[in-house]
Order: C-alpha cells, then sequence, then structure tokens
C-alpha cells in the first residue's frame, strides 16, 4: 500500500515519526547509549528485541570529491528514555579506523570546500566544521530550513523551508481557541501528518563560508511542494557542478488532481535569470531524482511512463540541456533503475533490485546496454561515486546496513565501516538461504527461507509465512528494525518469505501482475511456497502461521478466509479489510485507482477479493495492530477486522498505538509490539 523505497534508505526506511523531513533530535545529557550487550543477553547468544535497539544506525554519507574519505552518521537510541543521539564520523575510502568528528550531535553531513571542511546541522543549526572535526563554528543568517546542500563551488546554497500560504478557520473567523478545519478538496492530510496550511519551498542564498545573504524562495507564492510530499527527500534537488542551475521535483497539483496522479515533473532554473523549463512535461507519470552529469551538460533522473501507476517501470533517462531532449538510456531493460550517479560524463552507474538482490549496475550514453557490476547475497545503495571511487550502503538480513567500497571495474566488494562488530561478536545468525519453487501455474518462484540458529535438520520446527507489503517492491535481503528475519528466527521459527507475485526484480510482468488480482496468484503463491515448506521433514506442518503489514496485512485478512486449516495464527499489522471502506477513507487515490481498478461506485472486479466478504469464514486465532496516525491504511481498517473476529468468536487481539503512523517506530511501543507479537506465536503454535 505504499511506494517501496530502496533498503538503504533504511535509516528510516519510511520515515521515522514524521514524513517530514527535519533535523536529528538529539538529547547528551542523562541518557547513556551503548551497544553493550549485558552479561544475560551475551550468554543467550541470539537476537533479542532488545538486542535490536542496541545496534547503532547507518544514515547518510557523503564521499569526498577527491574520493579518499567518508563522513556518515551514526544514530544510537536509549531505548529505556527514547532519547537519540546521532553523530558524525569519518572514515577512509579505503578502510579504516574510524574517527568521530562530533560528540554533541550532527547529521546530514556534506563535504565542502574543496574536501577541506565539512558542513552539517546540529540541533537545527548550519554548521561547519574542519575536516578533522576542529574549528566547529555556526552558520549566520540561516534558520527554520528543513534540508540544505551547498553549491560545488562553495558560494552558493540552497535549503528547504515551510511557507505558510493557506488560511487557517481561526484566522478566518479570529477565534483562536477553535479546533476545527475547513476542508473542501482532497489530499488534506497524508500518511501520518495533516495538512499544517504551508508547503516546502526552495531558498536559495549567497555562502561566503560562514554566513548567508540574500535568500530567496524561487517559489514563491506557489502552492506546490520541493521536495514532494510525503517523503520530501532531498535528493530531489541537485546543483549543477558550477552552480548556475538548480534541477528540482515538484508537483504541480492541488487537491483531487493531486490525490490521483504521480506526475511529478523536474524543473531547471536558472540562478541568474529566474527563469525555468520544464525538462520532464511529456511524460505524465513520476520524475525523480535529477543528478547533472560532470560537465553539467546533461541531467540523468528516474522516470516512470504511466500517469496513476505509482510501481510502473522505473526507467533511467538523461535530458540534454543545450539539446532540449529526453533520451530513455535503459530501453530494454526490464527492471527498475535507482540510486544514479555520474561516473563521467558518459557512463552512469545504479543500483537495482534483481532477482532477490539489490546489486550495482552499469550503462552509458552510446546505448551498449547494462552491464551487472556486483554479485553477493546483499543489498547495495545508496551509491556515490567521486574520483573513481564507488562507495555504497550494504546490508543484508543477517547484517544492518554498513558501508562498502565497490571496485568499479571488477566489482569486488570491500566493506568499510562496522557499527555493530561488538553485537555479532556475541549474537549468532541463522543461516539464510535461497530457494526456487514451482508455482501452481509452473513459474519458477524465487523465495528466501531464514533457518534459526544452530538449526538442527533431525528436529521439526514451527514456520512462519511472512508476506510482504507494497504489494509491489523487492523482497531482497533487507534488515528491518521491525519486521526482523533474524530475530524471528531466533525464536526458533522457520522464516519463509517469498516474492510472490508483485515483487520487484524479476521483470516488470512479475511486478505488475497483482494489480487487479489481490486474491489470486499472489495468495496461490503464498499458499505453494508454505506447502512446499510443509514437506520438509524440520517443517511441523502442524504449527504454520502466516505474518504481514501493510500489504501484507492484507493478504493475511484475505487468508484467514480460505486458508481451510493450514495456518494455526495469524498476525495482520495495518492491513486493508474492507475495499470499499478503505477507498473512501485512504489519500493517494492514484493507488487503488491502479490496483483495485477504481472506486466502488464502478463495481471493479477486483473488489470480489476484499477480505471482509471472507470473514464468515475466519476461525483461526488472529492478532490485529495498527496506528491512530495512519493515514495510508486509517486504523479503522483494523477495528474492522477486530470486531469481526469477536463477533464470530475467533481468539483475537488488537493493539492500537495512539502515537504510531503506519509503522511503530518508537523504541517502548515496539518492544511491546515484539512481546505482544511473539507471545501470540507461543501461544497458538505451542512454543515451548
Amino acid at each position: 500500500m505504499k511506494r517501496y523505497l530502496l533498503p538503504v534508505i533504511l535509516v528510516v526506511l519510511l520515515c521515522s515519526v514524521s514524513c517530514r523531513k527535519k533535523a536529528a533530535v538529539n538529547d547528551t545529557s542523562a541518557p547513556q547509549f551503548s551497544n553493550e550487550l549485558t552479561s544475560q543477553e551475551k550468554a543467550g547468544g541470539v537476537m533479542t528485541p532488545e538486542i535490536l535497539w542496541k545496534f547503532g544506525r547507518l544514515g547518510s554519507f557523503d564521499l569526498s570529491p577527491d574520493g579518499s574519505s567518508v563522513v556518515y552518521t551514526v544514530t544510537e537510541i536509549n531505548a529505556e528514555t527514547e532519547a537519540r543521539r546521532t553523530n558524525i564520523f569519518r572514515i577512509p575510502s579505503a578502510g579504516g579506523d574510524p574517527v568521530q568528528l562530533t560528540t554533541g550531535g550532527g547529521s546530514s553531513p556534506q563535504w565542502v570546500s574543496n574536501g577541506q571542511s565539512v558542513a552539517y546541522v546540529s540541533s537545527g543549526k548550519l554548521m561547519t566544521m574542519k575536516a578533522d572535526g576542529s574549528e566547529k563554528q555556526e552558520v549566520a543568517g540561516i534558520e527554520n530550513f528543513e534540508s540544505y546542500s551547498i553549491s560545488p563551488a562553495g558560494d552558493k546554497i540552497l535549503f528547504t523551508r515551510r511557507v505558510k500560504l493557506d488560511q487557517t478557520a481561526n484566522e478566518k473567523y479570529n477565534l483562536p481557541k477553535a479546533k476545527v478545519r475547513i476542508i473542501d478538496d482532497l489530499l488534506y492530510r497524508h500518511w501520518n501528518y495533516w495538512s499544517d496550511f504551508s508547503y516546502s519551498h526552495i531558498f536559495v542564498a549567497s555562502f561566503d563560508g560562514t554566513k548567508l545573504s540574500g535568500e530567496k524562495d524561487i517559489m514563491e507564492g506557489q502552492k506546490y511542494e520541493s521536495p514532494t510530499a510525503p517523503y520530501f527527500d532531498e535528493n530531489e534537488i541537485a546543483w549543477s557542478p558550477d552552480g548556475k542551475f538548480i534541477a528540482y521535483t515538484t508537483k504541480r497539483m492541488r487537491g483531487m488532481e493531486d490525490a490521483r496522479s504521480t506526475n511529478t515533473d523536474i524543473f531547471l532554473y536558472d540562478l541568474s535569470s529566474g527563469k525555468e523549463v520544464n525538462i520532464t512535461e511529456r511524460n505524465h507519470g513520476f520524475d525523480k531524482y535529477p543528478v547533472f552529469s560532470p560537465d553539467g551538460s546533461k541531467i540523468a533522473y528516474q522516470s516512470m511512463e504511466r500517469e496513476g501507476y505509482e510501481s510502473d517501470l522505473d526507467r533511467l533517462f538523461v535530458y540534454d540541456i543545450k539539446e532540449r531532449k529526453n533520451t530513455w538510456v535503459t530501453r530494454g531493460w526490464d527492471f527498475d533503475a535507482e540510486n544514479i550517479s555520474w561516473a563521467d560524463n558518459s557512463t552512469i552507474y545504479f543500483t537495482c533490485a534483481h532477482l532477490g538482490t539489490a546489486q550495482v549496475f552499469r550503462t552509458d550514453l552510446s546505448g551498449s546496454g547494462v552491464t551487472k557490476v556486483s554479485e553477493g547475497m546483499h543489498d547495495l545503495g545508496p551509491i556515490k561515486l567521486k574520483s573513481g571511487v564507488l562507495i555504497s550502503g550494504i546490508q543484508s538480513m543477517s547484517m544492518a546496513s554498513e558501508l562498502a567500497a565497490i571496485d568499479p571495474s571488477t566489482g569486488s566488494i570491500k566493506q568499510i565501516s562496522f557499527i555493530n562488530k561488538a553485537i555479532y561478536e556475541s549474537v549468532k545468525m541463522g543461516k539464510t538461504e535461497e530457494r526456487y519453487i514451482k508455482t501452481k501455474d509452473n513459474k519458477d518462484m524465487q523465495m528466501w527461507i531464514i533457518y534459526p540458529p544452530d538449526f538442527d535438520p533431525a528436529k521439526k520446527y514451527p514456520a512462519l509465512l511472512f508476506c510482504k507489503g507494497g504489494p509491489q517492491g523487492p523482497l531482497g535481503q533487507s534488515w528491518s528494525y521491525r519486521w526482523n528475519y533474524q530475530l524471528m528466527a531466533a525464536k526458533g521459527y522457520i522464516v519463509i518469505a517469498p516474492n510472490r507475485r508483485g515483487s520487484s526484480g524479476f521483470g516488470q510482468a512479475w511486478k505488475e501482475q497483482i494489480s487487479g488480482d489481490y486474491g489470486g496468484k499472489n495468495i496461490q503463491d503464498y499458499l505453494d511456497a508454505t506447502n512446499a515448506m510443509a514437506k520438509e521433514p524440520f517443517v511441523d506442518e502442524q504449527r504454520l502461521a502466516a505474518v504481514g503489514a501493510s500489504y501484507g496485512g492484507s493478504s493475511v485478512f484475505f487468508l484467514a478466509g480460505m486458508h481451510g486449516g493450514l495456518f494455526k495464527a495469524f498476525i495482520a499489522h495495518c492491513g486493508v479489510f474492507n475495499l470499499t471502506s478503505f477507498y473512501g477513507s485512504t489519500e493517494e487515490l492514484w493507488y487503488p485507482d491502479k490496483d483495485i481498478e477504481g472506486p466502488y461506485w464502478d463495481m471493479p472486479k477486483s473488489y470480489g477479493f476484499s477480505p471482509h466478504l471472507m470473514a464468515d469464514n475466519w476461525d483461526t486465532p488472529i492478532l490485529i495492530i495498527t496506528g491512530a496516525l495512519d493515514f495510508r491504511i486509517p486504523y479503522t481498517q483494523s477495528l474492522e477486522a477486530f470486531t469481526a473476529a469477536r463477533l464470530h468468536n475467533v481468539p483475537t487481539k488488537l493493539l492500537f498505538f495512539e502515537d504510531e503512523g503506519h509503522w511503530v517506530v518508537k523504541p517502548q511501543n515496539a518492544l511491546i509490539w515484539q512481546n505482544e507479537f511473539f507471545g501470540w506465536l507461543e501461544t497458538y503454535l505451542n512454543q515451548r
């Protein structure tokens, strides 16, 4: 039920507390931050929910202009106080000992002064420091900003700030204590926040290294945003190498049109004249993430063709500024292209979900095609490429995100950061195995199997079918701080994670098949995967459960009405239960317009797959989880499902989080979530 993000942004995989991007909040006083395990945790030797919250989390990173050094952030969390601390580190790109550059908080590092200094954000202020962390000073003349980027020459800066342009009901009637919204169009709330009557705008200013001057809103008066909602990703804005142009992503639509269309565009703004040109005007789907070539003559970007389809093929396009010509560089490549980076004026690297992992690929403007650069059981991205040095985030189902250096010519990979080494030395991970099975309609389907630590094939284990969200997007080698496969395996479960119909990385036809067929082939894929594993002598076919969130939660609701006794327990998090009521209460209408074929009054056939229509068949224990701030799949969907389960005398429990949205991200909420999750499975799968 969401457009997926690359694992790299796992950072927040998806908007931690608010989808709005904000400077890191740090508490450096009383709370203690440590990833050191207790003696009891070391003795246990496996992952626990408490250990999961001791992981240091890799955030953003930047590669120096000469490619010699990487600055990156690590966030630590104190689960007891829920305080977070983010600081900046530097490490040689070839590997070596990291140097901590900040202790009082720091985020969003960017190399400036040709690699001599680093700009960063601390406590909402823009700061600079020398590359060794010395001479920290605040930049004057900038406040209330959300993201920033300094031009390559270092003499200009762009930053985003919210600009209030709409009138509130309080202002209209001069009644400051009233609590009411006057709403006359759609998209009045988004993901987990209500409209605040303001818009994210881009400002530019001169910069002399210590202060800003002459700031200008290049979107003055526009009731549009850049970066675009709901993620407000700063990578949607880019400087030209000479600092004379800005390419930025925006969506010039409002209300109902905005709610039903994915038509974002990239505008090229000339700082000297103030004029701009829409370089993607002819395309009606998503156009995002502009990246200038080293000589500034071209702009590479990601583009989807169809308006209203958020999971269309993500193509790599290049715009020639002089010729005003757009070229589809990856034509014929049936996989998504993301995380674009120029190696030179004709060679481009990018990442791609491909056959169950995310790898680095290369192409060029000559039309020679796409070449795979990397291999391995991991997900790579994002990437930074400067002076021939390629640095990437790297993660797997057994390792949280770290930094790695990739040789562009050979594809060899060298991990250079080891943020959580102390934890891995004390915690044993279960084996991850790739399998292919034949589906009922004789298709080859890839799936991941995660085994408990110290797996013994002579024993019988309960198994969990993991139903992925999306419904499109990859199920690769990603690490999650919520649905963590190793945590499930550590509790003694074999995890079955199939790349069913709808998954990215297996061609556009496989990904697209799921639209309009929610109760069809992808559900059969889940049954095929479960039945295949149930035949294994080490799987106890009497102790199977299905779990999932978002579209995965919807899948669980559907399976609950038709599984025929295959599963002994279900867990559904923020799933759609009733397609009819969902259509009238969600906000991004382009999604149901495409994936469930439009509004209920048009009576599309896909509404026949609504899980609520089979609630009369429910007879299996089900745990239902939701958050009050989830506007993507409103919490009322889970309330409807809970009511249906109770009225059918099905053992059920509802977890309702008052301050969470589509994800449970606050430490103590998450610890309750995990304990209830595993408690439910232990009760109904007879774990001892």
